[in-house]
């Protein structure tokens, strides 16, 4: 392990759109998100929601596959992730969503799960007839309740054996995890931002991926 690990969210953060919201919007019925709605009433589980939206899916895995694609992950995702180990990075993906779809850009970007980088995340199948099966990952270490994946945790870790490490997000669900790193390392957008703004919580504002690993590195080549 390097003396300097990035933990980073997956959807919204690493891609442009979450896996959940382009199945609702393109293989789902209008009421698809009402787990969601549940879950921000405090009702049911940051996991139980999605878990529940994922199942509801029902389309040729061709269908589903062309929506991960449409994930829009940043186009600098494989060279960024290089470039960060290059100068002493390890990155670590914590994520709340699906195994199943996270390993599928992440190898169609060209990147090896396990060589270039981590993944913690709810492992899951496709099947046409039973949708996206997620499953919690009860044997990891950083098994919640609450998501399935505890990315705070995860950061804590790697705080314990002496790591400097940043973190990026974009979720609520992320709150914890970013507040558990120091504030010029930690990156967000969207609800998490709005989150840690509402608490006066400082953080390092991103649009993109790649401006994370800018922040920690400095431009790219030709840059």
């Amino acid at each position: 392990m390097n003396a300097k690990v990035l933990v980073t969210d997956f959807d919204g953060t690493m891609t442009a759109n979450d896996f959940y919201r382009l199945a609702a919007a393109r293989l789902l019925p209008a009421d698809a998100l009402a787990p969601w709605g549940e879950y921000r009433a405090g009702r049911i589980t940051h996991f139980e929601a999605l878990r529940r939206i994922f199942g509801r899916i029902r389309a040729p895995e061709e269908d589903v596959l062309a929506l991960v694609e449409d994930m829009g992950p940043d186009p600098l995702l494989a060279a960024e992730v290089r470039r960060l180990r290059d100068h002493g990075w390890d990155v670590v993906v914590a994520s709340a969503g699906c195994a199943w779809y996270i390993e599928t850009v992440l190898l169609r970007a060209g990147l090896a799960v396990g060589t270039d980088l981590h993944v913690h995340a709810n492992p899951g199948t496709y099947a046409p007839q039973q949708g996206l099966c997620m499953r919690p990952p009860e044997g990891s270490p950083f098994f919640s309740l609450e998501t399935g994946v505890d990315k705070a945790a995860v950061v804590r870790f790697h705080r314990r054996r002496g790591a400097v490490v940043a973190f990026a997000g974009d979720g609520f669900a992320d709150r914890e995890a970013a507040l558990e790193t120091d504030p010029g390392l930690r990156f967000a957008r969207a609800d998490l931002a709005a989150a840690l703004d509402e608490e006066g919580q400082a953080y390092r504002p991103f649009a993109r991926w790649a401006d994370v690993t800018r922040a920690l590195l400095g431009p790219g080549p030709g840059e």
